[in-house]
């Protein structure tokens, strides 16, 4: 067997091994798509009770509370918003989840410390956005650019003084292609990725705190419907458990950070963001909020909100390399 082939073989080991650990999930096909269970999950991960709230879900042990709904791609483990691949559906009177979402969200959430060496990384890469004659979103206050750089700096400096090893893509207001950003992640064995960015969009309405993950493959981008580049499998694909634990870490602990100041929470999603697709370690990308929406414009070019965005990254890097590490 090549050495592409057992690449492979192995992320399609991945993605069935929760499966074939367990001997009784309950399986349903739904119009295509294999689904498990919620009864089944239950059991797997050792909830301790199962109750339904009209069209919602509920299984809660003295850990953790996640909460699903019929018809809905949104699930909620301890307050944390996920969106999921496939909608949650009612067959038979039992609520199913798809199995992509299983073992490619629900477990690494659940079962960080089952991801490989996850754990091993030795260099965090932060990846300022934008910068130079590249801006990105700009509002009255200043340019999105800035703001991912200033962020970035405080959260190497916090890394820093905790010990870790830490690359900037960028250290100044400098332009970068995509593809630089990714040569400079891929010089670094044994490392994290992590893209800061600010939103904008959504006609002045949107406002809140979103982290994509790169799709796993034969997931599409976010928004969009399944294109046949879709199913082609990524350099990032090799790490989507990490990624989904990493993402968990970092948006759970930044929605903490900036609580008092009540940005909402928008959920991990999946998306084909160059820098997620290309870059060869654990990756994500935080868009701390929406420059575009009148409140949250304000709160964002406060020196203090930039600081607790960047503690939340930080404390989220370590949570999550002592989740792994267990």
């Amino acid at each position: 067997m090549n050495h592409t082939a057992l690449r492979l073989l192995l992320v399609i080991v991945t993605l069935l091994m929760p499966l074939e650990a367990f001997a009784k999930w309950e399986t349903v096909n739904v119009r295509g798509t294999p689904y498990v269970t919620l009864n089944s999950i239950k059991t797997f991960y050792k909830f301790s009770r199962y109750s339904r709230e009209g069209k919602s879900g509920i299984l809660t042990n003295s850990a953790v509370k996640m909460q699903v709904t019929i018809n809905s791609q949104e699930c909620f483990m301890n307050r944390v918003k996920f969106i999921l691949t496939n909608p949650v559906v009612e067959h038979s009177g039992r609520m199913l989840v798809s199995q992509i979402d299983l073992s490619k969200l629900i477990d690494p959430v659940l079962r960080p410390s089952y991801i490989g060496r996850a754990g091993n990384f030795t260099t965090v890469v932060l990846d300022p956005g934008h910068g130079g004659k590249d801006a990105g979103a700009r509002n009255q206050y200043g340019r999105e650019s800035t703001y991912n750089l200033n962020v970035a700096r405080k959260v190497r400096d916090i890394l820093t003084a905790q010990g870790f090893k830490v690359i900037m893509t960028r250290e100044s207001d400098r332009y970068l292609t995509l593809q630089q950003r990714v040569n400079i992640a891929n010089r670094y064995r044994n490392a994290i990725f992590i893209s800061i960015h600010f939103n904008a969009g959504g006609r002045r309405k949107a406002r809140g705190i979103e982290t994509f993950t790169l799709s796993p493959q034969g997931v599409a981008h976010y928004g969009r419907s399944v294109r046949a580049s879709d199913h082609k499998l990524q350099n990032g694909n090799y790490h989507d458990s990490a990624n989904i634990a990493l993402a968990t870490a970092i948006h759970g602990r930044t929605l903490q950070q900036t609580k008092s100041v009540k940005i909402p929470d928008r959920g991990i999603k999946r998306a084909r963001y160059s820098v997620l697709t290309s870059v060869k370690h654990p990756a994500i990308l935080l868009e701390g909020g929406f420059m575009s929406h009148p409140v949250e414009a304000r709160i964002i070019h406060s020196p203090s909100y930039q600081y607790r965005v960047a503690r939340g990254i930080a404390e989220g890097i370590m949570r999550y390399q002592a989740a792994v590490r267990r």
